[in-house]
């Protein structure tokens, strides 16, 4: 299938998927955002980045650079488990 095909195709299911307000966000507007989606969605979860790099078939370099960026708000929940770790060597 032509790239041109795919695009058309794409296009129109986003708008069908959507509501108005959405599709006209930067929400999904390729198909490669979703795999961004779900990559930053793993790291913020806390799944190993060597992990979700193996699953994604990139390095961990190329996962770091250019997915962990996304990971905004997280200071809380990393200081938490800091905190928790050197509790545990007491």
């Amino acid at each position: 299938m032509g790239s041109s095909t795919y695009d058309r195709a794409w296009h129109e299911a986003h708008e069908l998927a959507l509501p108005p307000d959405l599709v006209a966000s930067p929400l999904a507007v390729r198909p490669y955002d979703l795999r961004h989606s779900a990559l930053s969605t793993w790291l913020n979860a806390g799944v190993d980045p060597t992990e979700v790099a193996e699953r994604a078939g990139n390095s961990v370099e190329v996962l770091m650079t250019r997915y962990a960026k996304c990971l905004y708000g997280r200071q809380a929940l990393a200081n938490r488990r800091i905190d928790a770790l050197l509790d545990e060597y007491g």
